[in-house]
C-alpha cells in the first residue's frame, strides 16, 4: 500500500527545490556585473535638451550669466572651423572656431550628471583665473541647460560654456562616452585630447597639460 504521507513530503522536498533554486538564480542576477555602458549617475538624455531663452533666464542670473568668448579675428582653422553652438550663459550663438582661432584654448566637455565634473570644474576655473592662463571653454553635453547652469551657481564656477544641441562639437572633437574630456586647441586650429583622461584635481594639473600640449 501506498503511503500517503510519503507523497505529501516528496511534494515538499519538489517545491522546496524549486523555490531554492528560484532565489539562487535571484542572487546572482542580482550580483552579475552591470553593462560597461550603463550610466553610473542615472538616466542621461540621449541629446541636449531644448530649453527657450525665456525658461533659462532665471538659472543665467543665478550662476552669473558668464557670455561666451568672442571671434578672436583670426582666421578659424581645424576641426572647429565653421562650428556653431548656443551660449550657456547669455542667449545667442558662438561661433567656436572662430572665438579659439589664432591662440592656444582649452576645450572641456562637461555635464551635471557627470560626477567626476562636479569635482574638476572648480579646478578648471581656478586655472582660467590665472594671469597667463589661456581661454578656457566648456561644452555642456547630452545635458538639461537648467540642470547645468544650476551645477556652476552651487560650485561657484563662472567658466563660460556652450551647449551642442545637434551633437556637432561632440562629432568635431570625437568626445569618447565617458565624461569629462579636455582637448587642447593650438594657434594652428589643430586639436588634441588629454590623455589619459584624469579628470584635473587642481589648477596645477591643468596648466601642465596646456603646457605639454600647445
Amino acid at each position: 500500500m501506498t503511503d500517503p504521507r510519503g507523497t505529501g513530503v516528496r511534494r515538499s522536498e519538489v517545491v522546496t527545490t524549486v523555490v531554492v533554486a528560484v532565489l539562487a538564480a535571484a542572487a546572482v542576477f542580482a550580483l552579475w556585473p552591470r553593462a560597461a555602458t550603463e550610466p553610473a549617475a542615472g538616466p542621461v538624455p540621449p541629446e541636449q535638451v531644448q530649453v527657450s531663452d525665456a525658461e533659462l533666464a532665471a538659472p543665467r542670473a543665478a550662476a552669473g550669466s558668464v557670455p561666451c568668448p568672442s571671434p578672436t579675428g583670426a582666421p578659424p582653422a581645424g576641426p572647429l572651423a565653421g562650428v556653431t553652438a548656443p551660449c550657456l550663459g547669455v542667449p545667442g550663438p558662438v561661433d567656436v572656431g572662430a572665438a579659439l582661432a589664432g591662440r592656444p584654448a582649452l576645450v572641456n566637455v562637461w555635464a551635471s550628471w557627470c560626477v567626476p565634473c562636479r569635482e574638476e570644474l572648480p579646478a578648471l576655473a581656478a586655472y582660467a583665473q590665472r594671469p597667463g592662463a589661456v581661454p578656457v571653454l566648456g561644452v555642456d553635453v547630452r545635458d538639461d541647460p537648467r540642470a547645468a547652469l544650476t551645477l556652476l551657481a552651487e560650485l561657484g564656477v563662472a567658466l563660460p560654456s556652450v551647449t551642442d544641441p545637434d551633437g556637432t562639437l561632440r562629432a568635431a572633437l570625437d568626445v569618447p562616452p565617458a565624461l569629462p574630456a579636455s582637448y587642447v586647441v593650438r594657434a594652428d586650429g589643430t586639436v588634441t585630447r588629454v590623455d589619459p583622461p584624469t579628470p584635473f584635481r587642481t589648477a596645477d594639473e591643468v596648466a601642465a597639460a596646456v603646457e605639454r600640449l600647445s
